[in-house]
Parts: C-alpha cells; structure tokens; sequence
C-alpha cells in the first residue's frame, strides 16, 4: 500500500482504517469535529456520513475478530497480515454485494446483448477494467458510490425512477465527487416531466421525485440534524474550498508540479495559475469554464430525454468536471470511466480506448503504489479482451462511432472522410505506442536532476490532451444525435 509503514499518515489504506477507528469510538457529533481524540488533520473524516456508517459497519465486525484493530490513538497506523487480509475483504464484500451485480443486471439488460454470451462478454469487460481493479484493491477504496450510481442507471433503464433516485441518493451521501452525475440524472429526469406535462402526470411525477429525495437525504443526514453547527462542520470537510484550485495530488508533501490529467494542472506547468489568481478567482474561473462545457450537453438532455442520450451525457458532463472543475483529484477519472464502461457494446473501439487512457493517467499513482506489475497485467488483459470481443479494429467507421450524422454534416466542407476508419485506427496505435513508452520509461529511466517530475507531467499532459478530445468526440456525438430524438418521438 501507498504510504505503508511511512509515518506520519502512513497513506490512503490507513485514512480508511482510521475512520473506523474514529467512527467506533467516538460519537456521532464528534465524527467530524476536531478534538483531542479525533485529529482532523490526520486522516479526518471528509465523505458524506454514509460513508461513515459503513466504516462504523466495517469496524464492528472489526471489533469481534481483533480489538486492536481499532483501538483509539494505539491503532494508529497499526499494519499486520491479518488485518491486510480483513480489509481486503471487507472491499471484495462491496463488489459483490453492490458493484458486480449492477453490472450483471445492466449488461443483462440491454438489448444489444439479446443473448446470454453477449451479456456476458459485455459484463466480463466492464469487470476487468483496469482503473477500478488498481484503484479499489490495490490503490485501497471501496466501489460503494459508484456501485450505487451503476445501480442508478439500471433503475431508470426500467422506468423506476424512485428507486433510481434512492439510488443515486445513497451514492452522492457516500462520496460528494458523484455530483459529476448529478447533473445528467437531474436534466434526464426533469425531461421526463417535461414530456408528461407539468400541468399533470409530469407535476405528479416530479412530485414523488423531489420528495423521495428529500426524504432519502433527510434518513441519511438525520443523526447530524441536531444543530445547524453540526450540518455546517460536515459540509466544511466535504467541500474545503480553501485549499485552492487544486490540491498536492500525491501522498506526502505537495510536489513542485501537479500530476494529474485535467486542464488546470497542465496549464500549471506553463502558467503558474496560483500564483496569478486569487482563490476566489480560482473558484469562479473553475465554475464558470465547468458550467459552458457542460451546459449543451445537459440542454439537450433536458429538451430530448432518452435512456441513450443519458449514458453519453452522464460521461460527457463528468468528464467536464474532470477536466475544468475545482479541486479534482487523479482517482476522479473513474467517474467518467464507469459511464464509458455502460456504453462499451456501443461504441467499443472508443469506449476500449478512453478506458486505457484513464487508467494510464493514473500511473505515477499506480507506481507509488507499487501497481507497476499489476498495471501492465491489467491493462493488457483488458485490451485483449476487448479486440476479442468486440472486434473492435473492425468498427471504426463513423456509423460505428455513431457519428453518421456529423460526417453527413461535414460531408460538403472535407475530403478525407473516405479515410476515416485507417486514420482513427493509426491514431489508436500511436496513442497506445506513447502510453507504452512513457509507461516503460516511467519505470525504469531516471529523469533528469533538473526535471525529476518529467515523466509524471508528460504522463498528465498526454492524457489531458486525450480526454479534451475525447469530451469533443462525445459531445459532438450527443448533440448530432438523431437516435435520441427518433426514441423520443416512439416514447410520446
């Protein structure tokens, strides 16, 4: 584990055994108040409360195997085989509670996987995504919000849309970062009331939505509801906006450049962003370029509603808040990936394609982590898989890409359309050649003294550069989109 027997925070996999600790023997009002027993600087509570009540969870069954697993103050930093073993499964436990059968149940239930072996290839794929494999067991978290989120999606697939709200509720009161797919899931929603008519059935429906909500977040929060004072400290921890526009992305002391894909810690490299703008400015700046990007895509959304047009915004609009919104951390990329994952069977060759990059933007996590072997097994695995299963070097035309109608709206303007499907498969090659040799010389070259951050930089601004083309690609394919609006025309 990253930080592992290295005093005086010791890494991520000791945060969330110390929250056992702190959830354990502490009150509930404590739990995010800085005391003497509770020491917010040392790994402090800084998710919303469900996610505290699973860690209080954990650190029962904790309690009945080895006390001193959670022993206040003496517990700190306490590492052992066994107790390695006990949270490796506790994680293992929410896979197969929550997150693997989400994705059975949603692969199951497409219709583009009529058979049983389609639904299973589609779901062996998603299951062996690399980035959630590394992040959750090597990396040390749990799957839960994105689990819940996934179990979401799967709802409203259905037409249960007050479960799917209960669900994408339990997932945004476990990890706040799900707000990257709240937007989706409102606009969807509204559009749906929209096209049933808020004079009837569309008010009735938006009724039991708003309330379910509401009444989802009230069970959640109810133990925190004894003061104003209480609410406030647990919304200070979950949204620190003082530390600036980005945080030190690796474990230990803030390094001298930051080292994760999105667009403000590559500018950083260039333009000391910090330095020249005030955090206010930082936080309204951030906001402002977040809310253009995203705003067509969730326009569309709320105009045409449809299941398809959901999936694409849902990765389209978190991808948005990856790259430009406020204090974004290098794990976010799983956000946009779980999305990518639900649209893999229809658009395999660039859903296979962004999943290697978000994985790939991750290693110098990865290899503090010491995930160098499991990186390269994983990722491998991963893209055999997909060519197998999907023939995806066959499906790169733009009716593949779904991107008929802007090449038809191109068609008058460019000459090179013909050549479409070798041009994107040679760009794929050398997209996949640079990941493999910055991920070799990461490894294995020593940089140089005067830029010993040269690889961990180029790593971010490679995959920046690739995900700012990827948020092009899908919301030109959102926008040009005449599946969404011919559904929607058979729904009303």
């Amino acid at each position: 584990f990253l930080g592992a027997g290295k005093p005086p925070l010791y890494g991520d996999y000791e945060a969330q055994r110390h929250w056992q600790e702190v959830t354990y023997n502490l009150p509930i009002r404590q739990w995010y108040f800085n005391t003497s027993d509770n020491n917010l600087l040392y790994w402090g509570l800084d998710y919303p409360p469900l996610t505290a009540y699973h860690s209080f969870l954990c650190a029962y069954i904790a309690k009945l195997i080895n006390p001193d697993w959670i022993a206040l103050h003496t517990s700190q930093g306490y590492e052992s085989q066994p107790h390695k073993l006990f949270m490796r499964t506790t994680v293992f436990v929410a896979d197969l509670l929550v997150y693997i059968p989400a994705v059975i149940l949603y692969c199951s239930s497409l219709k583009e996987t009529s058979t049983k072996k389609k639904a299973s290839i589609c779901a062996l794929c998603i299951l062996l995504y690399p980035g959630l494999i590394l992040i959750d067991h090597g990396h040390f978290q749990y799957p839960l919000s994105l689990g819940f989120a996934l179990w979401a999606v799967l709802c409203l697939s259905y037409d249960w849309d007050l479960l799917g709200s209960v669900a994408f509720c339990l997932a945004l009161n476990y990890k706040q970062m799900e707000l990257y797919h709240s937007l989706p899931f409102f606009c969807y929603l509204l559009g749906k009331c929209f096209k049933k008519g808020l004079k009837g059935k569309g008010l009735v429906l938006l009724m039991k939505i708003a309330g379910t909500v509401v009444a989802s977040f009230a069970v959640c929060w109810l133990p925190f509801c004894t003061n104003v004072e209480q609410i406030m400290q647990v919304l200070r921890r979950l949204f620190p906006i003082d530390r600036g526009l980005f945080e030190a992305c690796m474990f230990s002391s803030p390094p001298p450049h930051c080292k994760f894909a999105n667009i403000w810690c590559s500018l950083s490299v260039l333009i000391k962003i910090k330095n020249l703008v005030s955090p206010q400015t930082q936080l309204k700046l951030s906001f402002a370029v977040t809310f253009l990007s995203l705003l067509p895509t969730c326009i569309k959304l709320t105009i045409q509603p449809s299941l398809r047009g959901f999936k694409f915004a849902l990765v389209s609009v978190a991808l948005s808040f990856f790259l430009f919104s406020y204090q974004v951390h290098e794990k976010s990329i799983l956000l946009v990936s779980l999305p990518v994952c639900l649209i893999i069977n229809e658009i395999p060759f660039m859903a296979t394609w962004f999943l290697l990059v978000s994985t790939f933007s991750m290693l110098p996590l990865l290899l503090k982590d010491g995930l160098l072997l499991a990186y390269t097994v994983t990722m491998l695995a991963f893209l055999s898989v997909c060519v197998a299963s999907f023939s995806i070097f066959e499906k790169t035309s733009t009716e593949d890409l779904q991107l008929k109608q802007f090449s038809l709206y191109l068609k008058g303007y460019v000459s090179w359309l013909k050549a479409f499907p070798k041009i994107v498969r040679s760009l794929f090659l050398l997209s996949i050649t640079l990941m493999g040799v910055l991920s070799l010389m990461s490894a294995a070259v020593q940089p140089p003294q005067r830029l010993p951050d040269l690889f961990p930089v180029s790593v971010s601004i490679v995959s920046c550069l690739h995900f700012l083309v990827f948020l092009l690609y899908f919301n030109v394919v959102m926008l040009w989109d005449s599946k969404n609006s011919r559904s929607q025309k058979k729904i009303s």
